[in-house]
């Protein structure tokens, strides 16, 4: 990735946490974080594969905690490891998610307890954990929505209702926290070209539907994704709040109408 778009901004000083950091989008923002000079925290359930990543990206300001954001517990490990290091928390990125695909009558309990505990219970845990941490530096936190948090989609019913409850707690945390000095926003990506999307990526048919359901005619990339983060919890950014910002190249902006 280019750290053109990173040197726009100027995190020098301040400590960022970043969960589900190891991989994909997360990682991307990790890496866009630490070339912008912030102190970054990620973290993920597999040892290896942030290892990986840490050194993949090979900067001395990114380290990683391993821990299962989706538990009380280990949410509230990952933040105090963060605080032992850096001593203070200027940014929070929620970025851990699990998608699977299917109908309600094909989604099994374990399944839909996996999504929820991944993509509802690790924004609310870590919102639990670092307000108040937040509100201390004047910081903020930016969640990882999806465009199927702003609509329903064929085949994905319960990603949809746990990415709807991700955009809705965001903008009630925005009220909640806005007097306080703390902005709350999220991001809402479509297709990007990641693990979990990895069965419509590889099939060119379905990679060919999704392209021509976006403007820009193309599917994202991890790295598209990462500067609109940073653009939300910078500076730039210090009068935006309670926002879920489509990072989507056009996909939401169709009626939904066939493409002729």
């Amino acid at each position: 990735m280019s750290t053109s778009a990173s040197a726009t901004f100027d995190f020098s000083g301040r400590t960022v946490l970043i969960t589900g950091g190891g991989t994909g989008i997360g990682l991307a923002t990790a890496r866009a974080f630490t070339a912008a000079g912030a102190d970054v925290v990620i973290t993920g359930r597999r040892t290896a594969v942030l290892e990986e990543a840490v050194e993949w990206v090979g900067s001395p300001r990114l380290s990683y905690v391993t821990a299962d954001i989706g538990t009380s517990e280990g949410s509230r490990a990952a933040v105090d490891a963060t605080l032992a290091r850096h001593g203070k928390l200027d940014v929070v990125v929620s970025n851990a998610a699990e998608l699977v695909p299917g109908q309600v009558t094909e989604v099994t309990d374990e399944q839909w307890a996996g999504q929820r505990a991944t993509n509802i219970d690790g924004l609310f845990f870590l919102a639990r954990n670092t307000l108040p941490l937040l509100e201390r530096t004047g910081g903020n936190l930016v969640a990882m929505s999806s465009v199927s948090g702003l609509g329903g989609d064929w085949g994905f019913s319960t990603y949809n209702a746990t990415k709807g409850a991700v955009s809705n707690f965001v903008r009630a945390l925005a009220l909640d926290w806005g007097a306080k000095g703390v902005r709350v926003n999220a991001v809402a990506p479509a297709v990007t070209r990641t693990a979990p999307v990895a069965p419509i990526v590889e099939n060119p048919k379905l990679l060919a539907k999704t392209e021509e359901r976006t403007a820009l005619g193309r599917i994202a990339e991890a790295e598209d994704i990462a500067p609109p983060v940073l653009f939300l919890a910078s500076d730039a950014a210090r009068y935006i709040t309670g926002v879920i910002l489509p990072v989507d190249g056009g996909t939401s902006a169709s009626t939904g109408q066939a493409h002729f």
